[in-house]
C-alpha cells in the first residue's frame, strides 16, 4: 500500500521499519522537527527522522498541519492510508480524511484506557497489570476512534515505562503490518470504543518527578517504575557534599515505620506515608547508573536523616 508515516520517538521508528520491511511505499515521512538536545543543545533529529533518511524516504517536519499549504501538500501524496505512532501533533479533519482509508493510529493503551500523550507512564504511575496495543481508526477526538486489532501484555510488579515501551514497540509494529494487510483485502473491521473507564494520560510533567514521601510506598515504587528512564523520579538530600539531587531508578516495598523521608537504615531504605521503600539503583547528576551499594560508598545516607 502507498502509506505516509507519522511518528517521532523509538516506539515509530520500530513500526516505520517494519512496514519498510514488509514492502509497503512509503510516500512520505513526517516527524517532529528537531530540537535542541545534549550539553550543547545543538538541533538533533528525531529516531524517526534519522531511520528514514537512511532508508532515503523523504522527510516532512512542519510545525503545524492546520494551514491550507500543509494540508494540500499531504493530500497531493496520494496515500491510501496513513500510519500514526506517537507523532505528537493533532491531526485536523482535512487531514485526516486526505487518505484514501483515513488515517490509522498505533496506541501504547488498552483503550479506552489512557487515551493521551503518555499513557505507558501512566499506566504503569497508576498501578495497573496489563497494557497493550490498539490499532485504532483516528477522527476528531482525543484517542476515541474505533479499534480495529489489538495485542496484550502483562505489567510485571517491577517493570518499567522503559521496558514495557520496548514490549509494546515489539508488539505494535507487526500488529499494524497485520492491519494494512487486512485493509488492503477489505477486511479489516472496527469496533466503536466504550466510554465507560476512559482515563486521560496527560503527559508527564516535570515536576511530577519529585518524590513525594507522604505517599504509600506501594505508589511511590509505581511512581518510579512509571518515570524510568526518563524523567526518573528523584529526590534531595545532603550527603556529606551540600544538598544533591539523586534520581531513583530501582526500587522494592519494605517494612519500615518512621516520618515520611526519614531513612530507617544505612542501606537505603526510606519511610514513607505508609511502609518504607528500599532504594535499588539511583542515578547522581551527571553520572551513571548505579546500584545503592556503590552510591553509599561515596555518599552518606545515614539512619535519621531525612530526605527532601
Amino acid at each position: 500500500m502507498r502509506v505516509i508515516f507519522m511518528g517521532t520517538p523509538d516506539f515509530a521508528t520500530a513500526l516505520l521499519k517494519e512496514l519498510c520491511g514488509r514492502g509497503h511505499e512509503i510516500a512520505a515521512v513526517y516527524s517532529q522537527p528537531p530540537r535542541p538536545a545534549g550539553r550543547g543543545m545543538s538541533d538533533k533529529k528525531s529516531s524517526v527522522h534519522q531511520f528514514a533518511e537512511s532508508r532515503g524516504l523523504p522527510v516532512r517536519t512542519p510545525k503545524s498541519l492546520r494551514g491550507a499549504e500543509e494540508v494540500e501538500a499531504f493530500r497531493a501524496l496520494g496515500a491510501d492510508v496513513a500510519v500514526v505512532a506517537a507523532y505528537g501533533l493533532l491531526l485536523p479533519q482535512p487531514i485526516l480524511d486526505a487518505p484514501r482509508h483515513g488515517c490509522l493510529n498505533l496506541h501504547g493503551s488498552l483503550l479506552p484506557r489512557w487515551r493521551g500523550a503518555a499513557p505507558i507512564q501512566r499506566a504503569i504511575m497508576a498501578g495497573d497489570r496489563e497494557s497493550g496495543v490498539e490499532v485504532m481508526k483516528m477522527d476528531a477526538g482525543l484517542d476515541t476512534g474505533p479499534v480495529a486489532l489489538t495485542a496484550k501484555t502483562p505489567i510485571g510488579p517491577d517493570m518499567t515505562a522503559g521496558e514495557l515501551h520496548d514490549r509494546l514497540a515489539e508488539l505494535g509494529a507487526p500488529l499494524m503490518a497485520e492491519a494494512l494487510d487486512l485493509l488492503a483485502k477489505g477486511a479489516l473491521t472496527f469496533t466503536p470504543q466504550r466510554e465507560e473507564g476512559a482515563c486521560y494520560a496527560a503527559k508527564i510533567d516535570k515536576a511530577e518527578a519529585r518524590i513525594d514521601w507522604r505517599r504509600p510506598a506501594q505508589a511511590l515504587h509505581d511512581h518510579v517504575r512509571g518515570l524510568t528512564p526518563f524523567p526518573g523520579a528523584f529526590f534531595e538530600g545532603d550527603f556529606g557534599h551540600g544538598v544533591e539531587r539523586v534520581k531513583v531508578l530501582r526500587t522494592a516495598v519494605d517494612a519500615g515505620k518512621g516520618a515520611p523521608g526519614t531513612v530507617l537504615d544505612d542501606a537505603g531504605l526510606i519511610a514513607c506515608g505508609e511502609g518504607a521503600l528500599r532504594l535499588l539503583r539511583v542515578q547522581r547528576a551527571g553520572k551513571g547508573e548505579m546500584g545503592i551499594d556503590e552510591f553509599l560508598r561515596g555518599r552518606r545516607l545515614a539512619k535519621g536523616a531525612a530526605l527532601g
